[in-house]
């Protein structure tokens, strides 16, 4: 066969689709003709056989009137009127004819009944307009049929195919629900007397009573009649803050706010509910859960659901009450595997909810319901939904990481924790590994470019919250599901094991970008990442070299000057403001980072069988630095830091010494020291002190922080007191501040997204 044309692979690709439509509509259309030509010729033919049997009658009455009234009188004929009388053969003759005729016309009502049902249309229009011409004519009329037979008056297009698809939905009933179908039927035409239209199609007047019946049927009967009505009370409520009319065509109208409450809290508690009842969602023998779109019953609730999912799409954004936002994911959650039908709803839909979910101003506990939306979706869903999924959540937190201050970090770290759940689930093997190989070498190749590129504002592409934050993100995914403990259980490596070493040479990479003391804080940012990853995946990852640099720097060179500023808080802020650089506020700030980093750098190896070799160029180094260096407090830091290193080195070298295997036993010198906890070693211990020491200095922070702020309110000064260029944190702020020691522990204190929901 030989290759397609371009131009027969575009003609297929753009309008192949369309052609095909056109020529099966253009089809029925001449079918149509086709049908009525049939039966005008039909017509024609009878009326041309009518004429000639009536010519033949004729001619025998003029040859046969001697036969036929020659035994009759003239007044006998008279009386008798001027029917002629027929013989037999004429009589058979025409009910041949006149069966023949109800042939052709059953044949003909069954070629046309698609043409019929399209002229129930016409018929319904007409009807409409009978009845308004009447309401003009004979008000009088008119009213008398609104107290006695408003049926009649209410028979509108949407009625009429309300009730074929309440009358499909019943064709699946047993015998045992007959009964209680008699008494649905009974209290429908009460709720009917119940309700009143102001004139012709009008909406009806949705009360109270109405919803505390449907909620009676939903409940006690599981109702799909009431089940409609609530849906289409529901898509009247969810457009009731439209521009222009409140009615707006819908079926049913809410003016009373308890109305709209109560109603909104019956669709959303109950709707999936019924719908689980009906059409039970069920577990497939590979996990899927799936529901049976092929019967009759799904066809006939189908429109239900996208009814009642078109409304909830538009009303979602307009909520602006946390708890009621939170009732309407819940709800959601439950319905995704009906919505995997409506693949380009589920797709605008999940769309939306990452906005609430990327919203900082968002409720937290509603962040997390809408996490859980998303989280459902990519369970249920096939590949292409799980992609869509995990594309749109890493797109709402890089759109929501681009503002980052002490207010927003908390929401970041939540964005954070929770989507990289969605790259462990056991589903999400290949898009996990695809996605995050594309993310990553995004990355790489920003950086890439901003090497290569000699403008002056070409690493601001790479030093941006954006960049930091999509580094740390994938370090805490890389961290929770490469974990060595995690993968020794499950007895298998995580397939994102090999986007471990691209990440740390684009961290390390961004890092060694600038070197310059303005951005310390970047690249403490950075180091504790890769300190995060290192201990959870046991990747070896140099960085003692990277911290030693920082004490080359000019900063501590020069006699600082004295400033009242407030220390830098290093842990929402990625570069230093200018009038900070020569400050004493700063340089403490940068030493007592490098010696907590390098601390948790050494507490990794502590146990390891080659510390002492790993700590002989730190102790040398810091040595030699502490002789030349005029900071006195960060001489003494790392004095005792030098210290704590030559300690563990002597312990752990006694221990060595008495190890029986050789050199080239890697997996017995990977088990060295595993039954002694890492705070037992002399290093180890002193780390933990340290830990703790930091931890009660932020508690005393925070409180002093909070009680100046509670004096400024009481003083009648509101404002913010950090309007300097580097946005500190308030009280309330620091209260929340971000959890990177908790990170580098191995406890995790962020808002944590487990598999069973928060």
């Amino acid at each position: 066969m030989g290759r397609m044309k371009k131009s027969t692979r575009k003609f297929e690709t753009k309008h192949l689709k369309k052609t095909l439509e056109d020529r099966k509509a253009h089809a029925k259309v001449k079918q149509r003709h086709r049908l009525a030509e049939k039966r005008k010729k039909r017509r024609a033919d009878e009326s041309t056989d009518k004429d000639a049997e009536e010519e033949i009658d004729k001619a025998k009455r003029r040859d046969g009137d001697v036969e036929l009234f020659k035994d009759m009188s003239v007044e006998q004929f008279f009386q008798g009127g001027f029917e002629v009388p027929e013989t037999e053969k004429q009589k058979e003759r025409k009910k041949e004819l006149k069966r023949k005729r109800e042939e052709g016309e059953n044949k003909d009502n069954s070629e046309g009944e698609g043409e019929e049902e399209g002229e129930s249309d016409d018929e319904l229009e007409t009807h409409k307009a009978d009845l308004a011409a009447l309401a003009e004519k004979d008000p009088e009329f008119f009213k008398y049929l609104q107290e006695n037979d408003s049926e009649l008056l209410d028979f509108t297009a949407a009625e009429r195919d309300d009730l074929s698809g309440i009358d499909i939905m019943s064709e699946g009933e047993s015998e045992d629900e007959a009964p209680k179908r008699k008494k649905r039927d009974l209290r429908r035409g009460e709720d009917k007397e119940s309700t009143h239209k102001d004139s012709l199609g009008s909406s009806i007047e949705v009360t109270l009573k109405d919803v505390e019946t449907w909620k009676k049927a939903l409940v006690e009967e599981k109702s799909l009649r009431s089940l409609k009505k609530v849906v289409l009370a529901f898509r009247a409520a969810a457009h009731v803050n439209d521009i222009g009319d409140s009615n707006n065509g819908y079926k049913y109208s809410i003016t009373d706010a308890n109305v709209y409450h109560e109603l909104l809290v019956l669709a959303l508690k109950h709707v999936p509910d019924i719908l689980n009842h009906h059409l039970p969602a069920r577990e497939s023998a590979s996990g899927k859960i799936r529901i049976a779109s092929d019967t009759k019953k799904y066809r006939s609730m189908s429109p239900l659901l996208k009814s009642h999912s078109a409304s909830l799409l538009h009303l979602l954004p307009t909520l602006t009450d946390a708890p009621t936002q939170k009732l309407l994911l819940n709800s959601t959650v439950s319905l995704v595997p009906y919505f995997l039908s409506f693949r380009k709803f589920l797709k605008a839909y999940i769309k939306a909810v990452i906005d609430i979910w990327a919203a900082n101003s968002s409720d937290e506990s509603t962040r997390i319901t809408a996490f859980l939306v998303v989280r459902k979706a990519a369970v249920v869903g096939d590949d292409g939904l799980k992609e869509m999924c995990l594309k749109a959540l890493y797109a709402g937190f890089i759109r929501a990481s681009r503002q980052t201050s002490g207010y927003t970090m908390q929401g970041i770290n939540l964005m954070k924790n929770s989507a990289r759940e969605v790259l462990g689930l056991n589903s999400m093997d290949k898009v996990g590994y695809s996605a995050g190989f594309g993310y990553i070498r995004q990355l790489a190749v920003h950086l890439r470019n901003s090497i290569i590129n000699n403008s002056k504002d070409s690493y601001k592409t790479v030093y941006n919250w954006q960049y930091v934050h999509s580094l740390d993100f994938w370090s805490r995914v890389l961290s929770t599901h490469c974990n060595g403990l995690k993968e020794a259980e499950a007895g298998k490596v995580s397939p994102l094991r090999p986007l471990i070493y691209p990440l740390i040479q684009v961290t390390l990479g961004a890092i060694k970008l600038i070197p310059t003391a303005q951005y310390f804080p970047l690249r403490f940012y950075l180091l504790r990442s890769l300190l995060r990853l290192s201990r959870a995946t046991g990747v070896y990852i140099p960085l003692a070299s990277l911290l030693f640099e920082v004490l080359s720097s000019t900063i501590f060179k020069k006699k600082p000057k004295p400033s009242t500023l407030r220390p830098l808080d290093f842990s929402t802020t990625i570069r230093a403001p200018k009038s900070y650089l020569p400050t004493k506020a700063y340089q403490d700030g940068v030493g007592d980072q490098v010696v907590e980093l390098l601390s948790e750098f050494f507490a990794l190896h502590a146990k390891s069988i080659a510390f002492p070799e790993l700590a002989i160029p730190a102790i040398v180094h810091a040595k030699r630095w502490i002789k030349k260096s005029p900071v006195v407090n960060l001489n003494n830091a790392l004095n005792m830091f030098v210290g704590k290193l030559e300690m563990n080195s002597t312990w752990v070298q006694e221990r060595r010494n008495k190890v029986e295997f050789a050199l080239n036993k890697i997996d017995l010198a990977d088990k060295f020291l595993n039954d002694i906890a890492w705070e037992k070693t002399p290093f180890g211990a002193y780390v933990f002190s340290q830990r703790k020491v930091r931890e009660e200095k932020r508690k005393m922070v925070e409180e002093s922080l909070r009680q100046e702020k509670a004096e400024r309110r009481s003083g009648g000064d509101g404002d913010n007191e950090s309007g300097d260029e580097e946005g500190h944190l308030s009280a309330e702020e620091e209260q929340s501040e971000d959890e990177d020691m908790g990170d580098i522990e191995g406890e995790d204190e962020g808002e944590d997204v487990s598999d069973d929901g928060a």
